[in-house]
């Protein structure tokens, strides 16, 4: 599937989102819109591109140990490693924030490989130090403990 074109990002960078979720509702897409998010880093600008989606389901204490993030297959590692450039990830957390939809690490990791930005329902650990990424990146709240604890 071809990707957006270019002038079309910068097209779109100047809409405002009450503009494009007006658009999609008058296109019959009555809720394409993730609410209760605040952005970590306001000055790091807007994030345009087609949604990579990350899903969480709820956690099984006897299948969620730490160990399982060695897993090159995780599904979260996966969607990081897979998340096209230039695309944005969304992470759907239940709208439940109380354990990190992602941290630092993982953040980064999407920066570096040239994503658009991230926006979860929940919340990022580390999110101090995400705030000080010149990288969009929007969450409920902080949260520290490990997705593991109520995600997977």
């Amino acid at each position: 599937m071809p990707g957006l074109k270019q002038e079309t990002r910068e097209k779109l960078r100047k809409v405002s989102v009450a503009t494009l979720c007006t658009a999609l509702f008058k296109r019959g897409l009555r809720n394409q819109f993730i609410q209760d998010v605040r952005p970590l880093n306001p000055g790091a600008g807007t994030m345009v591109g087609e949604a990579f989606t990350l899903r969480y389901i709820p956690a099984r204490e006897d299948l969620n140990q730490l160990s399982v993030f060695q897993d090159r297959a995780h599904p979260q590692r996966k969607a990081v490693e897979e998340c096209p450039p230039g695309a944005v990830m969304v992470i759907d957390s239940r709208k439940d924030p109380r354990a990190a939809s992602a941290g630092g690490i993982l953040v980064s990791r999407l920066m570096k490989r040239g994503v658009a930005g991230v926006v979860t329902d929940g919340g990022f650990r580390d999110s101090y130090e995400i705030a000080g990424l010149p990288f969009p990146t929007y969450h409920n709240r902080p949260s520290s403990p490990t997705n593991l604890t109520l995600h997977q």
